[in-house]
């Protein structure tokens, strides 16, 4: 099975000293978001966790950590844009986590590490032809260390609606401009880009619109073949692999305006004081009379001689 750690928070740049506590403890313990009172347990176990799926804006607090996550194979996706302190008032300058990127690729390895540049969107400040000029910079700095770009345009969730309200949809024209662009630049350096729940309408500019995190991008990072269960690997916008995430929504101390993991800065304060590094859960402990589950985990790995 995969292991995700990044679809509600970000534990590496906010929690890593609490998830390397739950990977020398062997297990974590996570509530379901929309029920509360179902706690499941996950063996952090590398006979049955296949891979680790990381995604971040700020890899550096896990730095340090990675020779004792050897064990693990991983797979990364970070996060990095143009935007400054007004859209992403936590996040570390861009310089820097490319830096980092550059460190945890050399690593992990290429094939083990993605970048991520979403969500796009399009402001006075932040215009097309400023994404279009900052992105061939990027890939200039970060060319050879990964080959693969992840895009996607703002979805305007209510929660975004509520803590970007100025945001509006970036139009086809624009999405069509972007999309064609960045295809041609990634070329120039050697970086697929890749589409994120967009549909298909940039695939013929060259865009990968297979999804992001699929079966073949964990194959390869983990060099083996996987037998993914069907239900665990579609959603309607594309063929990606979910996993389990074990993280919490209403953690993430960014404080993007963009987030649509967190509701409100009061609930991140709130769970950030109750966060423990040595509980089980990200948030809070078992209160008495709750119930663990133990969750069903198999690994996926198919056992045929492999082409990676």
């Amino acid at each position: 099975m995969i292991i995700n750690t990044g679809m509600r928070t970000d534990i590496p740049a906010f929690y890593s000293e609490w998830f390397m506590n739950r990977i020398r403890e062997g297990y974590v313990l996570v509530r379901n978001p929309y029920r509360p009172d179902w706690i499941t347990r996950y063996e952090l176990d590398p006979e049955v966790v296949d891979c680790l799926a990381f995604c971040t804006k700020n890899p550096a607090p896990m730095l340090k950590h990675l020779n004792e996550l050897k064990r693990f194979h991983q797979y990364w996706f970070v996060t990095i844009t143009p935007y400054g302190k007004d859209i992403e008032p936590n996040v570390p300058s861009k310089e820097q986590v490319m830096q980092d990127f550059i460190t945890l690729s050399s690593s992990v390895g290429v094939n083990c590490i993605g970048w991520r540049y979403d969500p796009i969107f399009v402001d006075s400040t932040y215009t097309m032809e400023r994404h279009i000029s900052d992105f061939k910079k990027m890939c200039n700095t970060l060319s050879g260390c990964t080959q693969v770009c992840v895009i996607s345009f703002i979805d305007l969730y209510e929660k975004v609606k509520r803590n970007f309200p100025q945001a509006r949809t970036v139009t086809p024209q624009e999405r069509i401009a972007i999309g064609k662009a960045f295809a041609e630049i990634g070329q120039l350096y050697g970086i697929t880009i890749k589409a994120c729940a967009e549909g298909n309408d940039l695939e013929q500019y060259g865009v990968d619109c297979n999804g992001c995190m699929t079966k073949e991008t964990f194959e390869a990072a983990i060099g083996s073949y996987l037998d993914i269960p069907k239900k665990k690997s579609q959603r309607a916008e594309c063929s990606c692999v979910l996993g389990t995430d074990i993280g919490a929504y209403d953690t993430c101390g960014h404080l993007c305006k963009y987030c649509y993991a967190n509701y409100n800065r009061e609930n991140v304060r709130r769970n950030i004081q109750l966060h423990d590094p040595s509980s089980s859960f990200l948030v809070g402990t078992l209160r008495e009379g709750e119930v663990i589950h133990q969750a069903e985990q198999v690994s996926w790995i198919n056992g045929q001689l492999s082409l990676f």
